[in-house]
């Protein structure tokens, strides 16, 4: 008989695995706390194409600039109103959605072989894939130029894609929003040509998103013409928001921590310190992030703004200091800057039963459309202005 110790052969060894899948992290909706349906949200939410149809129609008006004061007498010098009354300058932009799909299939081999239920991770999966499609389409939307050709199908983007337009459509852009488009650190740096004036972004601190640009930024959306609308008014203050990528986040809290004045920036020397104690430290700037609050301005950091530059506005990678700088887009946002119209709202859908039903499968399908709302005198096409954002480049370099 052999004596020592037992030995467990190798196919005999117990062989645990987690239950649990660790997915890859998704970031929510980051547009998602200023969406609505009501008509002073940055990103308006539309449901009337629920019942049916592809395309919907938004109104616009504009706000009326003359009139006659006072007066008497029948001549319209004399204040006579008949005769004189202003025109209700309207627009009507046009949106149309359209599907989008995504779905896993499995088979009951291959569930059997699982130790993780895998397949179970499937509807988490598809819903994460559903608010990353929407983040990003918001995104294009709001870099597109605005464009009353309806997207072709299977885009659900409305307006000429920016990596997509032409140099000429670039310019016409450009041209019809000079009142609400910033390159860089000054009014200056503008040019009709879209490239030319991105070129004119130099590759130092002072075109980078700073507190003092912040602030430029909101003096061209309150003097923009038409108006953009704050996001809210309280108190007799206006507060507006702002998207930026990483990049333009960084650099604009290092500004307001540090180097907006000689002994600190305002978050250091303005920004209150009570609030919760997290591992024994007071919730000040330093140790708590999130938005950016300045000037009526809430600052909030997008990251996939970065990654399109990165991936998809490519071209963007060198267009500052004459073409060898990055610059990054911010959109300086008032109320109805763009919009989310549903046709349906996501909804998970199954694979009928299949092969004996040896096959399984979920998904996942919705019908949305996306656009930067913009407006053009009445009844024409032409001089097509983005309403409710300003968009604003600054020199935006990558961590070294």
């Amino acid at each position: 008989m052999a004596t020592g110790t037992t030995v467990v052969d190798q196919q005999n060894k117990l062989i645990r695995f987690t239950q649990e899948i660790n997915r890859e992290y998704v970031r929510e909706n980051m547009f998602s706390p200023y969406m609505g349906e009501e008509m002073t949200s940055i990103i308006r939410v539309r449901n009337e194409l629920k019942q049916g149809g592809d395309t919907i129609n938004l109104p616009t008006v504009r706000r009326l600039k003359t009139g006659i004061i006072g007066g008497s007498g029948t001549a319209v010098s004399q204040g006579q109103l008949q005769g004189s009354e202003e025109v209700i300058d309207n627009y009507g932009q046009r949106v149309k959605v359209d599907w989008a799909r995504n779905a896993v299939v499995t088979n009951a081999a291959e569930i059997q072989k699982d130790s993780a239920d895998i397949f179970g991770e499937a509807k988490p999966l598809l819903s994460d894939w559903g608010k990353e499609l929407q983040r990003d389409d918001l995104i294009q939307a709001l870099m597109a130029c605005p464009s009353v050709t309806p997207p072709a199908t299977g885009v659900r983007i409305n307006g000429t894609l920016y990596n997509l337009a032409s140099a000429g459509q670039l310019n016409t852009w450009n041209t019809e929003n000079s009142d609400r488009v910033l390159y860089g650190a000054t009014l200056a740096h503008f040019n009709a040509t879209h490239a030319t004036a991105l070129g004119n972004i130099t590759a130092t601190a002072v075109d980078s998103l700073t507190g003092k640009n912040l602030s430029l930024l909101k003096r061209v959306a309150m003097n923009a013409d038409p108006h953009i609308r704050p996001f809210k008014t309280r108190n007799g203050y206006e507060y507006y928001v702002a998207f930026t990528g990483t990049n333009g986040f960084r650099d604009l809290k290092n500004d307001l921590n540090y180097t907006a004045t000689s002994s600190g920036g305002p978050n250091l020397l303005a920004r209150p310190r009570e609030g919760n104690q997290v591992n024994g430290a007071p919730d000040t700037p330093l140790w708590q992030d999130g938005d950016q609050l300045y000037d009526g301005v809430i600052v909030r950091q997008v990251p996939e703004i970065t990654s399109f530059v990165t991936n998809v506005w490519t071209a963007l990678k060198t267009a500052g200091a004459t073409g060898t700088a990055r610059v990054e887009p911010v959109f300086f946002c008032g109320q109805q800057a763009a919009t989310l119209c549903w046709g349906q709202m996501a909804k998970p859908t199954f694979l009928k039963e299949d092969d004996y039903q040896f096959k399984t499968g979920v998904g996942i399908q919705m019908c949305f459309g996306t656009a930067k709302i913009f407006s053009a005198p009445v009844n024409t096409s032409a001089n097509l202005k983005q309403l409710g954002v300003v968009t604003g480049f600054f020199w935006s370099p990558g961590d070294p």
